[in-house]
């Protein structure tokens, strides 16, 4: 057995009871139950703390309200719960339903969890009652007897259901998605330029052929960049790509997508308008959009946000029209559309989504938070369809809030919690009328260095409070929560950013979550703050390749603070800033310029282009916003409204116009998405038509002979385009540097799934 689980099962018939004095009182006869089965899990151990899991399965009667009670040896105590409520009195602890988990059919089950503390040793609780009746067993032989290391290990979770294939010894530790090739054709003159992906699986010794119909179009297999220009082949020629393995050709990719005009539309259903309680008629917009492969069949779907065009930053007054979210195929099949209903408010700070294989069963999830009146992609309702929250400005400072991982397939509830932090007290966010208590941020982060969590968050003016879950076994529970207001994490207090990032900033093979000018460990303590205060752009990335780890570039809006400042990402140190000048809106960091080693970095109130130790090298970027990776070279260039620009000494020189399509955002101009879709290592941008009838993705016709794996394999990279969304969005940056003069990028440490 492993020393930190055990099992008992009940046999025998038992009658209500009542379960520790002045905790639970009768329980009604419907509760009583004549077996169950409880499984409690020590998931990490630090000194001086623990976390545990707790399933309960009832065996007998449905029940309808239950505790589960133990007593600890050693003088454990618990310290903070979730999807439960727990009372300890001395020895014993009972553990209560909460609202949404009274009812346990025959055979169902029950998952809790909670943090707690120990001294000495902690030994697993040698039995457990549900309701009253007692799990009897003999204690577990193998408890743990020795204290555990200082640092939490990494967490194994519980295996999904179906399991998942465990992977070699040699497969690499990291749960990656398991793509296809992507493989696009993107008109270029009178050629196509074909490209496609190489797996973070296939660094070495995997070679290329490629077919146009049933012609080999290459005379020898592509050894280097996963790219072909076919020269004077015609418009509309059907591609597929074969990997060569140890001279053996392998089987056929998907065909090619189109980019006959050099983008591919992707069709949109636009959700009919409305008129608010106060007469205000509105329509829709697509706004940001994510990807996952939402059936499991190696390609990306597209999740897309709709905002009304009421929607309202957090400091408007106004009613808004409800917020949808949908998923499509890159053909253009509608798979499914979400209704948050009228108690989610619309505006860039509010819907917070991420789309990512969370459970490791080869197939996206879809989480965000809802409300009452939130219909699921298969018309579930979510609490209250009449209840109506809204006050007379059209704010929602009142009831119920959750948390949902829908089905990335059907649009499904999966599993609904509520949503932590809880709003509270308004005021205690910084103001009254509603401006603080609703600025969300949300993040993916792979927290114990193998399997990924869901990060929602409330709050970085004043408060912040960052909540990581897992989602298990068709569950969603809570690892744990970081609260600026608790003991020892008032250094957090109004560090957050309008956005956040998340990165292995101390190189332990686990996740940190970059809030802003504060960093939160992956064991959700607080690392270090440089006390700089909110911005409103940031980048986290391998920076200055010549020196060790990663780094930060963030601006500041506080006027007694620098205005942009260069970190090392693990310590918060301050390499370099600039001197303070009020708000300043907008910064960028990346290796733009070959001229300069390493990442350059400008900002809209500080003059010049700034190089990895703070000097001016030259002239400022005529935008401040985005990046992508476009031509044929790894120096990165300029996205901003609805352009691509090389940057130069004397001027930009333009390398796409979007046609008929519009940004997103406001003056952030950003697009829907862009990032390493299909194809080879650079970027696409996906960008909304005028109309708003389709996504327009716009692919590279520029060939490139730098070979690099795809880089939605880089962990670092893959989470950030989950995270891009988030309220003002930033570019997703990778793990190691990309630019002029780097290196061979390192293998990823990765299995997919």
């Amino acid at each position: 057995m492993h020393p930190s689980r055990h099992r008992l099962i009940l046999l025998a018939a038992t009658t209500a009871a009542t379960v520790v004095a002045g905790t639970l009182g009768a329980v009604v006869a419907s509760a009583a139950a004549v077996g169950c089965r409880v499984d409690y899990q020590i998931t990490n151990q630090w000194q001086g703390g623990f976390g545990a899991n707790v399933t309960v399965t009832n065996l007998g009667d449905p029940v309808n309200g239950w505790a589960v009670t133990w007593s600890y040896a050693a003088g454990q105590q618990v310290t903070q719960a979730w999807n439960v409520a727990v009372t300890q009195s001395g020895a014993q602890v009972t553990a209560r339903n909460v609202d949404h988990n009274t009812a346990i059919a025959t055979n169902g089950s029950a998952s809790f969890g909670f943090n707690g503390s120990w001294t000495g040793s902690n030994p697993v609780p040698g039995s457990f009652a549900l309701n009253g009746a007692t799990c009897t067993g003999a204690p577990p032989t193998d408890e743990p007897t020795t204290p555990p290391p200082t640092t939490p290990p990494p967490t194994t979770p519980p295996p999904t259901t179906p399991p998942p294939t465990t992977p070699p010894p040699s497969a690499g530790v990291v749960q990656m998605e398991k793509l296809d090739r992507g493989l696009v054709s993107v008109r270029s003159g009178s050629a196509n330029l074909v490209s496609w992906r190489l797996l973070g699986t296939e660094t070495t010794g995997v070679e290329f052929n490629l077919y146009r119909g049933a012609t080999k179009v290459n005379a020898t297999p592509i050894t280097g960049a996963t790219n072909y220009l076919d020269s004077g082949a015609a418009a509309g020629s059907a591609y597929t790509v074969r990997a060569v393995v140890g001279g053996v050709e392998q089987a056929a990719s998907a065909p090619a997508l189109q980019f006959g005009v050099g983008y591919l539309d992707v069709p949109l259903q636009v959700p009919a308008g409305g008129t608010t309680p106060s007469g205000e008629s509105y329509s829709y917009s697509a706004n940001d959009a994510s990807v996952g492969d939402l059936n499991g069949d190696g390609s990306y779907e597209i999740v897309l946000k709709w905002d009304p065009s009421n929607a309202k930053d957090n400091s408007q007054s106004g009613y808004t029209g409800n917020v949808y979210v949908d998923a499509y195929t890159l053909t253009g099949t509608r798979l499914w559309r979400i209704d948050l209903g009228r108690n989610i408010r619309a505006g860039a700070h509010y819907t917070q989504f991420q789309v990512y294989d969370y459970d490791g069963d080869g197939r996206a999830e879809v989480a965000m938070k809802t409300a009452d009146g939130t219909r699921s992609g298969t018309g579930q309702l979510i609490g209250s369809s009449s209840a109506d929250h809204r006050n007379s400005s059209g704010y929602v400072l009142s009831g119920p809030e959750y948390l949902t991982m829908f089905n990335g397939q059907t649009g499904a509830i999966a599993s609904t919690v509520s949503y932590d932090p809880p709003r509270g007290t308004v005021s205690s966010w910084g103001d009254s009328y509603g401006n603080r208590v609703d600025r969300f941020l949300a993040g993916t982060a792979y927290l114990d260095g193998q399997r990924p969590s869901l990060i929602m968050a409330r709050g970085y003016y004043t408060r912040a409070v960052i909540a990581a879950w897992d989602f298990r076994n068709g569950t969603l529970t809570r690892r744990w929560t970081f609260d600026s207001n608790s003991s020892g994490n008032g250094a957090a207090a109004g560090q957050g950013n309008h956005q956040l990032s998340v990165a292995d900033v101390d190189a332990d093979g686990r996740q940190e979550i970059v809030y802003g000018a504060a960093t939160i460990d992956d064991n959700g303590r607080l690392l270090h703050s440089t006390g700089n205060g909110h911005g409103d752009a940031m980048h986290v990335g391998d920076l200055d390749p010549g020196r060790a780890g990663l780094e930060v570039f963030k601006v500041d809006e506080d006027a007694s603070k620098p205005s942009s400042y260069f970190a090392d990402a693990r310590t918060g140190q301050v390499l370099w800033s600039t001197p303070a000048s009020g708000d300043n809106g907008r910064g960028v960091s990346a290796d733009i310029w070959a001229g300069s080693p390493g990442a350059e970095s400008w900002s809209s109130a500080v003059a010049g282009l700034a190089n990895t130790r703070g000097q001016n090298v030259g002239r400022k970027p005529s935008s401040a916003n985005f990046l992508a990776w476009w031509d044929g070279d790894p120096v990165r260039e300029l996205l901003d409204g609805t352009k691509i620009d090389k940057y130069g000494t004397g001027g930009e020189t333009r390398l796409l116009d979007g046609s008929a399509v519009a940004s997103n955002n406001g003056t952030k101009s950003t697009p829907a998405l862009s990032g390493d879709i299909l194809g080879d290592w650079r970027e696409e941008v996906i960008w909304r038509t005028t109309d708003s009838r389709a996504l327009r993705i716009y692919s590279t016709p520029t060939p490139t002979s730098t070979r690099i794996y795809t880089l939605m394999h880089d962990p670092q990279y893959r989470v950030a385009i989950a995270w891009q969304n988030t309220a003002y969005n930033q570019p997703p940056h990778p793990g190691f540097f990309i630019g002029n003069g780097m290196n061979t990028p390192p293998t990823p440490d990765i299995h997919l799934r």
